[in-house]
């Protein structure tokens, strides 16, 4: 069932909106000539009428039995806010140029996350596409937006949304960010987007009115649980599966990353997740071209990249939080919070290996079994990362790796991201070190809730034993902290760094053994003791060794298993080139040979052909 305003030409739009258990529904034009005009009801509860002489810009409510004014639940755009009246948009007036776009596959994808309104000074669409250039030429070929969903105020990370369907205002609005996805695709990029079914915000948030959308069946962090498995989730899901299509078909996203979907809880024969994973696949059929949906999910549940066949959601692929902390504790030293389960050389071997650390075994910060194996999904089905907007903006000070470790750990992490067998994702200003925080922060308005938010916040901190004050979400300073300076990438150690991930980049793409997502022609090899991480990778002929370092000093290898044949190096983190101490490694190694690894550091040598 199609649901909200469809205008179709000519001054005709059908508009469609759920009440079950409302006896009136009326629309509303509130500009540019006020009436009213009555809906229909059809057994399913849904409220219709094709109005004639409305045309794009037209702004209207629903007014909600004879007492209430409501924005439209699907409303496309906002322009004056959360509370204020929807506004007709006609998505055929766009003009498109991307038509001979297919995408780009999934297991190719370089991903760059960022966060529109602190990713410029202006913090818009438009001014992301002055950007754009200098991300290509990094090798980046894929941007993953958070969430643009209309929120309250103007400084928000995206995840209180409540207009689900419409555009964020201040960012520029369905246009701008038309043009942004435009321009990308004109560029040879692919764009995903962050979307949020497990909650809604609550300022704005005005579904409860119109019917059973939320059910008090289960809790959240956020309050009462979407509807997806009670009386009338049904149409509780057709809401959510059109939203996710609106954004393929109107907006031409590639791909939806859903946030944190073990938020959503769902007893149902056939979970919400997998239906939404149907529907998707048979637009893509439709479509000619794979259109990809990621899942966040920290219950390391293989189920979720499963195909529906072997009792799977189906979903393409999700992001692997484990690799993340198995990589921060090794370069931080940190235990506190859930990072008291890692900081092992056998925790990032295993994920190296599998995906998954906890597969099942005891968690310490559980307190319980956790996970299943994910030994048998592809490697292309996980997206690993050293940074992302949760791991660095949920610190209490919002603290990036630049701020926490050494140059040198910064590139070691870089490399084993970069060169992993997974899909890598980059958080925005990481590939030039900046060291800007990233800060939680919104602009709410009702006084009850920005203290809520204030009290939520120092409450999630208390398993890091942060004891300090945190920044004010509220305050448009935190905010004004958070933009980065993307001036900083053009000289000092952010130069270097940026050049290094360059390289990376361009090594991950011209050599077989390090393109193709293949665990099965991987070997790990972790010294645990000693922090030394030794990896091969190969593809037919292709085959590269990869010698990391996780210690502050200096080590010595002996005794190690490298395969037959010449080894020529062709990268070492500690050259001069890239601000190292300077190397101890010889420009070719062959089987027997002792070496000497620059602490913090990470080295490839590829195999020589005969």
């Amino acid at each position: 069932m199609k649901v909200g305003a469809n205008y179709t030409d000519t001054g005709r739009c059908e508009f469609v909106v759920w009440a079950p258990f409302l006896d009136s529904v009326k629309l509303k034009i509130a500009s540019p000539e006020q009436h009213v005009i009555q809906m229909e009801k059809d057994r399913k509860g849904y409220w219709k009428k094709v109005a004639e002489g409305v045309y794009p810009d037209t702004l209207y409510f629903y007014y909600l039995n004879n007492q209430t004014e409501r924005p439209d639940p699907v409303s496309h755009y906002q322009p004056q806010g959360v509370h204020s009246p929807s506004q007709l948009i006609d998505h055929n007036s766009f003009h498109w140029e991307d038509g001979s776009w297919r995408g780009i596959a999934l297991s190719e994808m370089i991903i760059y996350e960022l966060h529109v309104g602190t990713f410029t000074p202006e913090g818009t669409f438009d001014s992301i596409i002055n950007r754009l250039p200098d991300i290509k030429e990094t090798g980046i070929n894929a941007i993953e937006i958070m969430p643009v969903a209309q929120f309250p105020g103007e400084r928000n990370w995206g995840y209180d949304g409540t207009y689900l369907f419409a555009v964020q205002n201040s960012y520029g609005g369905p246009d701008g960010l038309k043009k942004l996805v435009n321009e990308c695709h004109r560029m040879g990029m692919a764009v995903i987007l962050d979307v949020v079914y497990n909650h809604l915000g609550p300022e704005g948030n005005y579904l409860w009115d119109f019917g059973p959308y939320f059910t008090d069946k289960y809790r959240t962090p956020w309050g009462m649980a979407v509807n997806f498995d009670g009386a009338y989730s049904n149409e509780v899901r057709n809401f959510f599966i059109e939203n996710a299509l609106h954004w393929f078909k109107n907006y031409h996203m590639d791909g939806l990353r859903l946030d944190a979907i073990h938020g959503i809880s769902d007893l149902s024969a056939t979970p919400f997740l997998q239906e939404l994973a149907d529907r998707v696949r048979e637009f893509s059929l439709s479509e000619g071209r794979i259109y990809y949906l990621i899942a966040e999910s920290d219950l390391n549940d293989s189920k979720v990249i499963r195909p529906k066949e072997s009792g799977g959601y189906g979903f393409d692929a999700q992001w692997c939080d484990d690799f993340h902390h198995a990589l921060h504790t090794l370069i931080t030293g940190e235990k506190n919070g859930y990072y008291i389960d890692f900081g092992r050389m056998d925790n990032l071997k295993k994920s190296l290996m599998e995906g998954f650390v906890y597969s099942g075994q005891y968690s310490e910060y559980r307190k319980r079994n956790h996970g299943n194996s994910s030994k048998d999904r592809t490697a292309r089905q996980f997206i690993v990362f050293s940074q992302n907007h949760d791991q660095t903006g949920n610190r209490m000070f919002g603290e990036r790796l630049t701020n926490l470790v050494s140059f040198e750990s910064l590139k070691l992490a870089a490399g084993t991201v970069l060169l992993s067998p997974y899909i890598p994702l980059l958080f925005m200003g990481e590939e030039y070190g900046e060291d800007i925080p990233f800060l939680y922060f919104v602009s709410h308005s009702d006084p009850d809730l920005i203290e809520a938010v204030r009290k939520g916040r120092k409450e999630e901190f208390k398993a890091f034993e942060w004891r300090a004050e945190p920044p004010d979400p509220q305050s448009e300073e935190t905010f004004l902290k958070s933009r980065i300076k993307w001036e900083k990438r053009n000289s000092g150690n952010h130069r270097v760094l940026l050049n290094f991930y360059k390289s990376l980049i361009r090594l991950r793409r011209e050599i077989p053994a390090l393109s193709a997502l293949d665990r099965e022609r991987l070997d790990a090899y972790g010294f645990g003791e000693d922090r030394i991480l030794l990896i091969s990778r190969w593809k037919e002929e292709s085959h590269v060794f990869i010698m990391s370092n996780f210690n502050r000093d200096d080590r010595r290898i002996i005794n190690f298993s490298l395969p037959e044949g010449v080894w020529k190096k062709i990268f070492d983190s500690s050259e001069k080139e890239w601000n190292g101490p300077g190397t101890f490694l010889p420009g070719k190694i062959g089987q027997g040979e002792e070496i000497n690894l620059r602490g913090q550091s990470l080295a490839v040598y590829m195999k020589e052909k005969v």
